[in-house]
Parts: structure tokens; sequence; C-alpha cells
């Protein structure tokens, strides 16, 4: 299929919980894998920013996040195994509505669990920005995204608001 419509802030298809794989060797999570690549690659080319992207994103809802720091990734049905009690509070952003930010608290450290495209268990432990990242990826498996996470109804901005304070 290639790249894939990125749903919107307000479809209600956003906030459906997605299923768990089972058999990440499959042509269908293959296919969904190689769908969430392009389509990152693509908003990356439009919008100039993006790491991550999540299968429901793209209406398939299965528990498979796309990620390119570094290196190309694919988590299939990624957990949070372990959460910091340190906290940090940031600016996030979404493609799900990639004019809006949403201040947000997150967990500075995580543990995850995941299954690789081959199906092996991988343990990863991610601080900071990737702990953030990974975060908000997996409220997107669960449902669930930034703007119920605001930390208060003054939480939202527009992209550009954000851009001036950060530049001033």
């Amino acid at each position: 299929m290639g790249v894939r419509e990125i749903l919107q802030l307000g479809d209600l298809r956003l906030w459906q919980p997605s299923e768990a794989v089972s058999d990440p060797g499959s042509s269908e999570t293959r296919q969904v894998i190689e769908d969430l690549a392009a389509t990152l690659s693509d908003f990356r080319l439009r919008y100039q920013f993006g790491r991550a992207i999540a299968a429901p994103q793209i209406n398939a809802h299965r528990r498979i996040i796309f990620t390119n720091v570094g290196e190309p990734k694919a988590l299939i049905n990624p957990e949070i195994v372990f959460r910091s009690e340190e906290m940090m509070e940031l600016w996030d952003d979404c493609f799900s509505f990639p004019n809006l930010m949403v201040r947000v608290r997150r967990h500075f450290e995580i543990g995850i669990r995941y299954l690789d495209t081959h199906g092996a268990v991988v343990a990863l432990r991610a601080s900071g920005d990737l702990s953030e990242l990974l975060q908000h990826e997996i409220d997107h498996l669960d449902g669930i995204l930034a703007t119920d996470r605001a930390i208060d109804q003054r939480s939202f901005s527009l992209r550009s608001e954000v851009e001036k304070r950060i530049n001033a």
C-alpha cells in the first residue's frame, strides 16, 4: 500500500485500543510495518520533523510502532515494564495534530519489552527524549492521545507559538 493517510484529531478511531500481534512474521504484519515506514518518511519530508508513528494512526489497529531514531526499527507488542519516579514536563507533538502542541508530564526513564520482526523478545531502557517518544507511541496503542495527558487546560499551543518561545 505504501504511504497511508494519518488519522487526525477528532477521528474517533484514534481512541480505539489496538490488538496484540499474534504472528510478527506474517504478511499482514510486514505490510503494516512497510506502510508505517513509508508514512513516516513521507511525513518527515512534508513537515521536517517526526521520529516515530504508531499503527493506529494509519487505522491499522495492531500493537506496532515504527521508529527512526538513528536507525529504522519496528517494535511489536511493546509494553512498559519499568517507570522511573522522576518525571519531566515537555511540549509534545503528534502526527495526528501536527500544528498543535500539548504540555504533558512523562516518566524520565522507562524500560520496555517488545518483539522484533523475527519474534525475538527485546528489552530496552530509555531516558529523556527517547523515553518520552516511546511513552507517546505506546499511548497510541492504548487509544490515549497527548491531549488526554495535558497538564491542564492551558497546556495547548500552536506549534508556531512554542517555537517563538524556544527561539526567543
